[in-house]
Formats: C-alpha cells, structure tokens, sequence
C-alpha cells in the first residue's frame, strides 16, 4: 500500500503561473518581462480540528485525522486562541465602525437641519422685505391714484362746459376713450400680481425639492457645491445684511478714530495694522502719493504722518528712545514694603586681610582659591548669624587696577566695612575706599584686622584715619570701630553685632511683589553654561522663566544659583545669584530689569547697543580735517604697543584695560585692540596677527583651534592669573619701544697755546691738556669765551710727531678739527664721551 493510499500528491492549485509582459519605453523602446505568480499555503485550522485536539488530551496520533500533520497540542491552542482574539476584534472594530458612522450620521442630520432652518429663517426675512416693499408700492400707487383722480375731477367740470357747443357725433367717441384711458393703469397692477404668484410658486417648488432631496450628500453638508464651508464671519456678516435689508436699507456704520503711534520708521503693514485698515488701502493711498513701496518696505515718519491724516486717524509721535518707557520706575506704597537683608561690601587696600576675615564669618576658605592670594573678582555671598540675621556680603579687589570694581561695590552697598591691618595703618587703597564711601553717602564701620600680631598698632590706625576725616567712637566720633583678627577669630562677633545695629537704624526695606530689579556685580562667559551674570537683587523677586534686560543684553532667566552653588526658584531683596540665560556677556554694573515680553526686552537691548555703538563711533572719530590732521601727526611721534586682553570675568577685563590704559607716556602708549570675556579663539589669533600684536590671557586659556592658530601663524599668547605681573610684563615691553638715553660724560679739557699751519693737515693747534683725558675716539667741542663754537670730531691727536690714542692731563699735544679751520689761541676744547642708557616706564 502506498504511502498516499490514492490520494493526490499535496499541491497548489494550478501551480506557478508565468507569462511575459511587455514593457514600453520612451523613444519606442520596448523590452520583454517574465512574470510568475505563485501562490502561498495558508493552513487555517477547523473547529473540528480543535475538538478533536481537546479531546485528544495531548496524546501525538489522537488527533492525526483532524489537525494538520507536525503541530502540538500547544500550538494548535495557541492558533485557536489568536483566531478568537482576531474574530474579538473584528467585532470590535465593526462596533466601533458602526458608532462612528451612527455619529457622522448624526452630525449630517444636525448640519443638514441647521441648514435647512438658515434657508428658512433667510426665506422669511426675503419675504417680509418683500412684503413690505409691496405695502409701500401699493401705498405709493394708491396715493398716486387719488392724486390722479383728484385731477380729473376738477377737470371734468372745464370739459363739461367747453364740449357742450360740440355736435352729438363727438360724445360717443370720448364715451369710449375713457375705459381706453383707465385700462393702462390696470395693467401694470395685474403683472406685478401675476410675478408675485410665480415667485411664490418658485420658492415653494425649491423649498419642496430641497425637503425631498433625501439623503444630504458630502459637499451639501460642507456647505454647498464647491464642498467649502462658510466661516462663522461670513454667516454673521450675511445675517447682518439681510436684517439691515429687512428694516429699510444698510445704515453707514461709524468710522472709529484711532491714536496711532508713529516711530521715526515703520513699515506698511505695521502702519496699517496700528490703524487698523486693510494693507491693500493703505499701499493704494501711498502710490496715489507718489510712493510705490510694499508691504514690507519701511516709510519715514512725515510720509506716514500724512497717510494717517488721510485715513483720519489721530497720530502721536514717538522717538526711538521711548522703547524703555516700558521698563516702569515706580515708587512703592509703604504698607508693601518688607524689611530686607542689609548689603555690606568689605573694602580695604590689598592684603589687608579682607577675603580672609569674610572666610572667617563664613567659615570657608576663598583666598587659598585666589591667585597670589589676592582677590580679583567681586564676591557676593549671604551669611547668616547666629541670632538669625541674614546679611549679604560684596568682598572688592584691593588693587589698584579694581578702582572702578570698588565704585561699583560702594554704589550697590548699604555699609560698607573698612578693613585697615593694624600693622600696616592707612595705605592709598584705603584713602580710596573711604572716598567711594563717602561719595555714595553709606555708613561705615572700620574693622581693625591683624590685632593678633605682635607689631599690631591700632591706634596708629585711628589717628591716621583722622587724617582723612573718619572720627572712630574712640576718638569719639559716630564710626564704629572693632577690633579683630581673622586669623584667630577675635572680634568677629563684636563686627557682627555693629553690622547688625547699623541695619537696624537704616531701616531697610523693599517691595517683593514687583517686577525684578537688580545690579550686575560680575559676568562671566562660562564654556559650558554661556553668559553668567552675578546679579545682586535690589528690588522685586526674580524668579525662574522671568524675561529681563541687562544693559544691551536680554535674556530668559534659565537658572538662578545662589552662593553655596544651589538652584534656587526666585530670588528677594538683597539675594545675590549667578543668572544663567542671557544671550552674550552684559558689562559688569548694568541694571537688570524684568520686562513683560520678549519682544520688549529685544527692542531695548537693540535700541543700548545702537546708542553705544553711535558714541563709540563718534568718540574715536575725527570730525573736521584739522582734527584728522592733528591726529595723524601725534600719532607720527608715538609708537604703540597693541595687545589683545582675554579675561575669566568682565570686571577683571575693565579693570586690567584700565590698568594698562595708564602705562606709557608721551613717546609710547599701549592699545588694547579688542579686550573680552572668555576663552582665547580662533578670531582673537587671526586678529592678532593682522595687528602684529600677542594676546595676553587673564584666567582663561586658549581652545586647541587657537593654540594650532598662534603655532602656525606666529602669534604669541602669553597666560597671567596675577594682575601685579601682567602690568610688569606690559610695562616692560612698552619699555622697549623707549628710544635710548643718550649721556655725555666730560673727560677732559685742553686750552691752545699756539696755532700751526701744517701742509696736507691745515691748521693744527698745540693745546695744553688741563683737566681729565683727552682721546682721539672722543667727541669735542671749541669753546670760546666759554660760548660753543663747533662741535664735531678730532682728525688727528699727535704727542711729538707720533699719532696718539689718548694724552693724560699736563701733557702737551696736537689737534686737528675735522672740516674746521678756525681755530684761535686761548680757545678752550671739551672733550667729552656719549653713552646711550636704555629707559623705562
């Protein structure tokens, strides 16, 4: 028996099919393609099948019969189990069709009945203007029949008596003209009956196939045939005209005036959207005028002046500085003000020991993270006591080059604590700080540090302050003076409770429900978090997302971190924080003010940085040729020495440009070309090149593009973190741009006894050397009556008849002038040797 018993062997259908198909090209190309169709075996189990396989109890020859042949128990069930979840969905999906499409049709009827009452209620205002139109027609008609009635009337008594002579022939003719006449008056009336009945036949006859359309097809339920819908404006604005038409004609609607404001430029569509007229109107009024310009294209004020004259609107002129009216300065009621932590900017001459006592009260420890132990940045932190008190602290640079850091701590500051070291008394950075003090009008408190060393003197310092008219409380003045030692710790709590007091009596206060308002004490370009600024709050609360304007940057206040390097939501009164989202670096001192929009902070920024970019421009710019002249010939006799300052922070960038602003005098000046914040680039090498100059970083380094750049090219990039040797080092090199001194030393005299005429020499004078040396290789000068007659160079210096390099004093010689004859005796020469001495600044 065989294996199949029979049966035929297991096949598709039919088999592969195949045939060619023929392809045509462009250009009557053709090519010949063979296709074969095959068909895959879907094997879909019965249930039957299943069954069977349930009944089989997993047994492999149970089910043999009934399930194709190689498939498990499990996997038949898992066959059976996604048939049924397949089936589950489709009835899912057919239900879900189904109410979908219940819902559309329920949406159709719902367009399709507003519709239909639209018609309706647009059909019954037609036919009640019509009614009304008709009233009036058939009223005017009326009064003119009685008019024309009224006219006959009195003239039929006129042709009763002119006809009564006529013969009788006549009389039946005019019988008859009188229905002749009144049959054209009927007419008119009965064809206006005759149009209304058809109008009203039509309108039924629309009115019913519209009912008896049956179904609404897509394009009647979007609105008609073109399948585009009405907007809500155009239905509102139709309903508007049928209802004015419905009361007796459209009424003029009342033009509104409006006040527009006029900047010195502005373009069409912005005039026309301010006056709120179509662009097209207002660029047809602009060429009636002459002026062919777009949409896009900005007018000057007069011409736009006149074309809001003409469309009768009221303009107000604005200038371009009115951008920041938006930025409102307002004063605050006093039931809003709050009290406020109090600021204190700690000032002194360098090393006096002023970061070091802030380390004391904070318990941290920034010198040791300062260069040379020297502070060179504005730090702000906040401390709290222990009583409680929140103070805020501002530490200044006490180097001579921070002056302009200094002003800028005094003027944000409400005290500001002196720091004088004992040993050392008043120096000239103290004589400056006192000055910012007073010119700022803040209290000050004199913290006397460095008590615990041996040669500590202060009272030394209390009188030297006397000096400067600062009376401490011991020399029985109002200045608060305390004792300390920020090594040992002495007097710190004594500092505290004086800076505590003096708040107290200030009364500070502030307004934290208002828009921010703040003090950029330093910014920074950080590589990885961009512009930063240290702002110190001064009114309002800055908070996370606030849009604001610093000076001619503006920003969106990403982040706020606070002293200690936390992320902090706002930010009070008195608060300083680092402010991370501004778009470039703003210069350190600008204000910080929150705006409303973007868009506000944007045309600030733009409107700063064109008025900077106007003064810079005008103040290096010559504005007659004189002056141009003048320029060019002081310049002719100074040499320059260009540099590029690249530094971490923009306080450090001012204070070293001004620094080295100072160096040079009337023979060599140095020129900072560019100077900013951040990293050396490419752009600074490139520039430095152009200008044969090197590029001097402050606390930055240069990126590797820069360092291949100043490899390549030449450039030399020089690293300082102390701003002591970076002056030095400028200094010095301006220094070598100094021509050389040149020093004449005298090394001897000579009189002239006789004169000797010499053949081949000229004249030769027979000197006594009185004083000093004379030598051949000297420079000399002829004296007479101790009054300078010629100054040059010997030709020849003999003893005996022997040329000689030098004569000591009391020995006798011959000498010759070169190129001078004239030469008498008791004439005096001065011999004398010149030595060039190189200078410094």
């Amino acid at each position: 028996m065989s294996d199949n018993d029979g049966k035929k062997t297991l096949g598709l259908r039919g088999g592969s099919h195949s045939g060619n198909v023929k392809q045509s090209f462009s250009h009557g190309r053709t090519k010949n393609v063979v296709v074969e169709t095959k068909r895959k075996r879907v094997v879909v189990p019965k249930t039957g099948a299943a069954g069977g396989a349930k009944g089989s109890g997993g047994g492999s020859h149970g089910g043999s019969g009934k399930r194709p042949a190689g498939i498990s128990d499990s996997e038949m069930e898992r066959r059976l189990r996604a048939l049924q979840a397949a089936k589950a969905r489709e009835a899912e999906e057919a239900a879900q069709r189904e109410a979908e499409e219940k819902a559309r049709a329920e949406e159709r009827e719902r367009l399709r009945a507003e519709k239909e009452q639209k018609e309706r209620e647009q059909r019954e205002a037609e036919e009640r203007a019509k009614a009304k139109a008709e009233e009036e027609a058939r009223k005017a008609r009326e009064a003119a029949e009685a008019a024309e009635a009224a006219k006959k009337a009195d003239a039929a008594p006129k042709k009763a008596a002119g006809a009564a002579g006529n013969d009788a022939a006549a009389g039946p003719a005019r019988a008859g003209g009188a229905p002749a006449s009144a049959k054209p008056a009927a007419q008119p009336q009965r064809k206006a009956e005759r149009e209304r009945e058809e109008r009203g036949r039509s309108a039924r006859g629309r009115d019913d196939g519209a009912r008896r359309s049956g179904k609404l097809t897509l394009n009647q339920a979007l609105g008609g045939e073109g399948g585009r819908q009405k907007s809500m404006a155009a239905m509102k604005r139709k309903q508007e005209r049928a209802r004015q038409k419905a009361m007796g004609g459209s009424q003029q609607r009342e033009k509104v005036v409006r006040d527009v404001q006029l900047p010195e430029a502005i373009t069409v569509a912005e005039l026309a959207n301010r006056m709120a007229e179509r662009v097209a109107d207002v660029v047809k009024s602009l060429m009636q005028s002459g002026i062919m310009a777009t949409q896009n294209q900005s007018i000057d004020a007069d011409t736009a002046e006149l074309i809001i004259e003409e469309f009768g609107h009221r303009v107000t002129r604005v200038s371009d500085a009115d951008v920041e009216d938006v930025i409102k300065i307002e004063e605050d009621k006093p039931e809003d003000l709050q009290a406020r932590p109090p600021v204190i900017t700690i000032m002194g001459h360098v090393d006096h020991g002023k970061t070091s006592l802030l380390d004391a009260i904070r318990n941290a420890n920034v010198t040791s993270g300062e260069a040379g132990g020297i502070t060179q940045h504005i730090g702000a932190y906040q401390v709290t006591t222990d009583s409680g008190a929140v103070l805020s602290f501002l530490d200044t640079p006490g180097h001579a080059a921070f002056t302009s850091m200094r002003s800028r701590g005094a003027q944000v500051t409400d005290i500001v604590v002196l720091v004088v070291a004992a040993d050392d008394a008043v120096m000239p950075q103290t004589v400056e700080a006192i000055s910012h003090a007073k010119a700022a009008g803040v209290p000050m408190i004199v913290a006397i540090n460095k008590c615990d060393k041996p040669d500590a003197n202060p009272t030394k310092v209390r009188t030297d302050l006397l000096q400067h008219e600062v009376v401490v409380e011991e020399m029985s003045g109002d200045v608060q003076d305390v004792e300390v030692s920020a090594k040992t710790g002495k007097g710190l709590d004594a500092l505290l409770e004086a800076i505590a007091l003096q708040a107290e009596i200030l009364e500070l206060k502030a307004n934290p429900d208002r828009a921010a308002q703040g003090a950029v004490i330093e910014a920074q370009l950080d590589v990885g978090r961009g512009p930063v600024a240290t702002v110190l709050v001064q009114n309002g609360t800055l908070r996370q997302g606030d849009i604001f304007v610093v000076g001619e940057q503006y920003g969106k206040v990403r982040a706020l971190i606070n002293d200690k390097g936390e992320r902090v939501q706002e930010a009070g009164p008195s608060v300083p924080v680092e402010v991370l989202g501004l778009n470039g670096t703003p210069e350190a001192g600008d204000v910080l003010n929150v705006t409303e929009t973007e868009a506000q902070a944007r045309e600030i920024a733009e409107y700063r940085a064109h008025v900077s970019k106007e003064k810079r421009a005008a103040a290096g710019a010559a504005t007659t040729l004189e002056q141009l002249m003048q320029k060019a010939k002081d310049d002719e006799s100074v040499s320059e020495l260009p540099v590029i300052v690249k530094a971490d922070v923009q306080g450090s960038t001012e204070a070293i440009v001004q620094a080295l602003e100072k160096v040079g005098n009337d023979e060599v000046r140095v020129r900072v070309i560019h100077s900013g914040v951040g990293a050396i680039t490419e752009t600074d090498i490139g520039l430095a090149e152009a200008s044969g100059c090197p590029v001097i970083g402050f606390n930055v380094r240069a990126n590797a593009p820069a360092r291949n750049g100043a490899n390549q090219k030449g450039v030399e990039i020089r690293y300082y973190s102390v701003i002591y040797d970076l002056v030095d080092d400028v200094k010095a090199a301006a220094s070598g741009l100094l021509s050389n001194e040149i020093r004449e030393n005298f090394i001897g005299y000579a009189n002239i006894k006789e004169v000797f005429k010499v053949s081949n020499v000229g004249k030769v004078a027979g000197c006594l050397v009185t004083e000093g040396v004379a030598r051949r290789s000297a420079g000399v000068r002829l004296l007479r009556d101790n009054v300078v007659i010629h100054e040059g160079t010997l030709k020849t210096l003999k003893r005996f008849k022997d040329e000689v390099a030098e004569v000591q004093s009391g020995q006798e010689c011959g000498m010759a002038f070169e190129n001078y004859d004239d030469i008498r005796p008791n004439d005096v020469i001065e011999i004398f040797e010149r030595e060039e001495v190189e200078r410094s600044l």
